[in-house]
């Protein structure tokens, strides 16, 4: 009982410190903080169209912006008190950290204020440059660890000192070493390390998709969908757990956060779940596992639809197109898992009181559709840039948000008054919600930076003795590499790190062993898959953790059931690796790719029946092993044109050999169930 009380009580400071609702015992903290939560989504909303500044100016203040924020709302130490007050001090913010805060501006401002001395002496660093670019690493790294947690600056020293100690490593792993001026410049005096590409997305379109998520969830929008899905689903066998399906990929088009989605929806969906019969455990753990997937749904993917972008150099477009049929087909088949489990729980849906009518929740929400609408067709119409498509959609749903308010006030003074406490709340929330993004690609460039000193070609070298040259071992190991790394870092993190390491080697190993090389695009995708898997991954899944604090359930319980039901998440990544048709690539027409897609669903449905253990009743062991031939079928066509030796052209055919297979367990198991009815 004990253990539960202190889990309840973390969990609770956790989600606080989260939400930002600690250190408010003082009005002046409190304003302070706000204005500058405000101050900086009112910076980010003008860089669109207003300011012009160039992109290492725009990446400095974010992250003056988001240093100085971290310092003043969160302590030192969080979950125990320190001798020395001040640094786990919650209640108001201490003299230190306002310190802190105003040296980590300068500190991180220093590149645009001496911009053009530093420029001129390029490799010739100053004493005080050193100084200065010392400071700004190890206060970049003290606010991750606050936000994020220790690992990722761990990753971050450890790095670094593999940099300065390489001619002393076994000579297996020996590298040439760097001095502290090369060290500096390329981490902090340049656009190489910490103001690299990912802090640059994050500046630039981030920021701006993620406030879009917050806005439209304090207007309401979350709920609105949640109903929404509720209402469609409610009714039918295992209604509950499937609206969470559909409501957390709602939510994920505007969140990109596991965690936010699980606080959004399931707060609703597993009460419900639990009112219809679902253990504890599992309702949980299927909110776990649909709101990790929303971090698949294009646009957002919790930001690394930009960020592959950028590293490829294509089209924002191409990546949403690219990560389109595998996010989907996931969803598809977390719904089919639902499906299962209440067939196999014997589960019922909701009464037709719980249910609100479709009808009437659409009359009252239907203007939440409004912005979504516009963005994808500004991003897929009018090929807008990302940033300037969330821009256009924050103001229609600030003007739709007016409206609203005029309308049910009836006086506009008030209306007025209440839409910009709203936003406020919105402006505050989406800045909040960016601390960690903003500090994970900054202190992310510090191992990025590394890499490209040359210590990536050591590491491509020592990935790839590892692996033995072989692709299936080398996806395996990145896999395991992003799962681990995943336990104690953001997705985003995650993703920076594993493709500046195994990216390259995955594509060069491939192209090495002939055939068709593996698509830098599958590559990319692969590594972020698995780092999103990471959010549920016991022991330190926080998703899962959070879901078990809504359902009290145990969060281990949890983390296991919900990896589970994200197994047909991680098989994906491995079928598009090896069929790259799935991620659209040498896909010509519409419907070719309606083709792919919906074979690939079958294949999930498939993996699912193996993994799950049931189609229509319960698998018999030999069963599993079928399934799952049936499932490498629908997604790899082509794996029967490689064994019998069969020209290419001819892979659509081959899945009729799948299709003829799975009709055949599906009466096989029909008969099953005739007899079982009729013994009973």
């Amino acid at each position: 009982m004990n253990d539960k009380i202190k889990f309840d009580e973390e969990m609770s400071e956790i989600i606080k410190i989260d939400e930002g609702e600690i250190r408010k015992d003082r009005a002046f903290d409190k304003f302070i903080v706000s204005a500058l939560l405000i101050g900086w989504s009112i910076f980010q909303m003008l860089l669109p169209t207003v300011l012009m500044l160039d992109s290492i100016a725009v990446r400095a203040i974010h992250l003056a912006f988001a240093i100085s924020i971290i310092f003043l709302t969160i302590p030192m130490f969080k979950k125990r008190k320190c001798k020395v007050k001040a640094l786990s001090e919650k209640g108001h913010v201490p003299i230190i950290d306002y310190i802190l805060a105003i040296v980590s501006v300068l500190a991180v401002l220093y590149i645009i204020i001496d911009y053009s001395g530093i420029i001129g002496r390029a490799g010739r660093p100053l004493s005080r440059d050193l100084v200065i670019s010392f400071l700004t690493i190890v206060l970049v790294i003290e606010a991750s660890r606050r936000v994020i947690g220790p690992a990722l600056g761990i990753i971050a020293l450890a790095f670094s000192a593999y940099a300065f100690l390489g001619p002393y490593m076994p000579e297996f792993i020996a590298f040439k070493g760097i001095s502290l001026s090369k060290y500096v410049t390329q981490l902090v005096l340049s656009t190489e390390g910490i103001y690299g590409i990912p802090l640059d997305v994050s500046a630039q379109t981030v920021f701006l998709f993620v406030l879009l998520g917050a806005i439209l969830d304090k207007v309401g929008a979350g709920t609105f969908f949640n109903d929404l899905a509720i209402s469609l689903l409610g009714r039918f066998k295992g209604g509950p757990a499937k609206a969470s399906v559909v409501s957390s990929g709602f939510t994920g088009l505007f969140s990109g956060s596991s965690i936010a989605n699980v606080v959004t929806t399931g707060v609703f969906t597993i009460p419900l779940m639990k009112k219809v019969g679902y253990p504890s455990k599992i309702a949980a753990a299927t909110e776990v596992a649909a709101s990790t997937n929303g971090q698949l749904m294009p646009p957002i993917m919790g930001a690394a639809a930009f960020i592959i972008a950028e590293y490829l150099a294509i089209p924002y477009i191409d990546v949403i197109k690219a990560a389109a049929i595998p996010a989907f087909v996931s969803y598809f088949a977390l719904f089919y898992i639902t499906h299962l489990e209440a067939s196999r729980l014997n589960m019922s849906g909701l009464s037709k009181e719980d249910v609100p009518n479709f009808w009437e929740v659409l009359k009252k929400g239907y203007y939440f559709l409004i912005p979504l609408i516009i963005l994808m067709y500004q991003l897929m119409v009018l090929r807008y840039s990302p940033k300037l498509g969330a821009f256009y959609a924050i103001l229609i749903t600030i003007g739709i948000l007016l409206i609203r308010e005029i309308y049910t006030k009836k006086n506009i003074t008030k209306a007025f008054i209440s839409a910009i406490k709203i936003t406020g709340r919105g402006f505050e929330a989406g800045a909040r919600n960016m601390l960690a993004v903003a500090l994970a690609t900054a202190t992310a460039g510090i191992v990025v930076g590394i890499v490209n000193m040359g210590i990536g070609s050591m590491i491509v070298q020592i990935v790839e003795v590892l692996s033995m040259g072989n692709i299936f071992l080398l996806l395996f190991i990145t896999a395991i590499a992003s799962l681990i790394l995943g336990m104690g870092l953001p997705t985003t993190a995650t993703y920076i790190v594993m493709a500046s390491i195994t990216v390259p080697v995955i594509v060069n190993l491939s192209a090495k062993m002939g055939g068709n090389p593996i698509p830098a695009i599958a590559a990319h995708l692969f590594c972020f898959y698995f780092g999103i898997l990471a959010d549920d991954t016991p022991p330190v899944g926080l998703a899962a953790y959070t879901a078990a604090a809504i359902a009290k359930s145990d969060p281990i319980e949890t983390g296991i059931q919900g990896f589970i039901y994200d197994l047909r998440t991680a098989a994906i990544p491995f079928m598009f690796v090896f069929n790259p048709e799935l991620v659209l690539v040498g896909v010509t027409s519409f419907w070719q790719a309606m083709l792919i897609f919906t074979m690939a669903v079958f294949g999930a449905f498939t993996f699912t029946n193996s993994t799950q253990g049931w189609f229509l009743v319960k698998n018999k062991w030999w069963e599993a092993p079928i399934f799952l031939a049936i499932s490498i079928m629908f997604f790899y066509p082509a794996i029967i044109t490689r064994i019998f030796d069969l020209d290419y052209s001819l892979r659509y055919y081959m899945y009729l050999i799948p299709i003829i297979l799975y009709v055949l367990m599906y009466f096989s198991q029909k008969i099953r169930v005739k007899r079982k009815l009729a013994i009973s």
